[in-house]
């Protein structure tokens, strides 16, 4: 898995614009969601970046559950039978080919094998499942993430998953635009490539949440609310 770095000069407009590196410094974890978008065999098979990234999701998971935060599981459902309408129809009537477009909605469609969440990501019978329809998980309409979130007076996201410059981007960008707290974890995140991938992460680090590690995160981020006033 490479290493990403920030381009130096998006960190020179980060700090002329507000002044310091991350926006956040930590989140009570008990108010805190980590969403885990796309990590289906569809986008997953066979995309070595989308496989390496696979232990630092659930590493970060049983943190995040330990510390009495949510993992939410998201899934991109585009059709609800293999033979019925696209539940996108804008997207697939002129996005793709017919053979893609054919491919792209049995691969995503509700109980098929490339809809399921791969096997090797560890999910566990609490994790909540959230299903989408639209690249953003936050989108009104297409998911009823945002009021699940609310539910559980979630005020803080983490965002891992597949592809970064698309389905998770979107959910960073969402997820400031209606209140929450984003951060996308660098190396929770994949996409097909390492150029898809720092365009994603350095789209949204800009104006829209915090980019940050998995060690990062896990050790400076999730910090109980008692335990950060202590140390102050």
């Amino acid at each position: 898995m490479s290493k990403f770095q920030m381009p130096q000069h998006v960190i020179d407009r980060v700090m002329e614009k507000r002044g310091r590196l991350n926006v956040f410094e930590s989140f009570e974890p008990e108010k805190t969601a980590l969403l885990i978008v796309d990590m289906q065999n569809f986008f997953v098979d066979g995309v070595q970046p989308c496989l390496d990234v696979m232990p630092n999701i659930n590493r970060l998971a049983e943190v995040v559950r330990r510390s009495g935060g949510l993992v939410v599981w998201v899934v991109l459902t585009v059709a609800e039978t293999e033979d019925g309408p696209s539940l996108w129809p804008v997207y697939h009537d002129n996005f793709f080919t017919e053979a893609k477009m054919q491919a792209h909605k049995k691969g995503l469609t509700r109980g098929s094998p490339g809809h399921e969440i791969h096997a090797d990501m560890d999910v566990h019978d609490d994790d909540v499942i959230s299903e989408k329809t639209r690249f953003s998980a936050l989108v009104q309409g297409a998911s009823d993430l945002h009021e699940q979130l609310q539910a559980r007076g979630i005020e803080n996201v983490l965002i891992g998953g597949t592809l970064t410059n698309m389905c998770c981007e979107s959910t960073a960008r969402d997820a400031m635009m209606i209140g929450y707290r984003a951060i996308m974890v660098e190396d929770c995140n994949a996409s097909r490539n390492e150029e898809d991938h720092a365009a994603g992460l350095t789209s949204v680090y800009q104006s829209f949440c915090d980019v940050r590690s998995t060690d990062d995160v896990i050790e400076n981020v999730l910090v109980a609310k008692n335990a950060a006033t202590a140390a102050e």
